[in-house]
């Protein structure tokens, strides 16, 4: 077993959290149920995958949870990009919190490759 603490990926999720928490509560409350929703959802998903995989006892369930976990990473992107799109949030602040998203992505993708070597 993992100590998912331990993780720099999971810390980094993490703090993505809060971020994305103070963006959605800038939403319009129209939005509620709609996007503010699915973007907190989906940004939570992120660590609590990393988290949950961690405890697996094999690599192949490690990977597939790091997978879900990357899945939700990108999905947050594609949600973020249609607040921008809708005007709800501004290009500078959108581009500053996809920049932190894409590394994330990143380094999720390298963890499981790194995983998947070991099998």
């Amino acid at each position: 077993m993992r100590n998912f603490r331990k993780l720099d990926v999971w810390n980094d999720a993490r703090f993505l959290v809060k971020e994305v928490y103070v963006i959605t509560s800038k939403l319009p409350s129209s939005e509620k149920f709609g996007l503010i929703s699915q973007i907190n959802r989906c940004v939570i998903s992120v660590p609590a995958n990393i988290a949950e995989g961690s405890t697996k006892d094999s690599q192949k369930d490690f990977i597939r949870f790091l997978q879900f976990s990357l899945g939700s990473a990108y999905e947050l992107e594609s949600h973020l990009i249609l607040c921008s799109d809708l005007n709800f949030i501004e290009e500078k602040e959108l581009n500053l919190t996809i920049d932190k998203i894409q590394i994330l992505q990143r380094r999720i993708s390298s963890l499981i490759k790194y995983n998947q070597s070991k099998l």
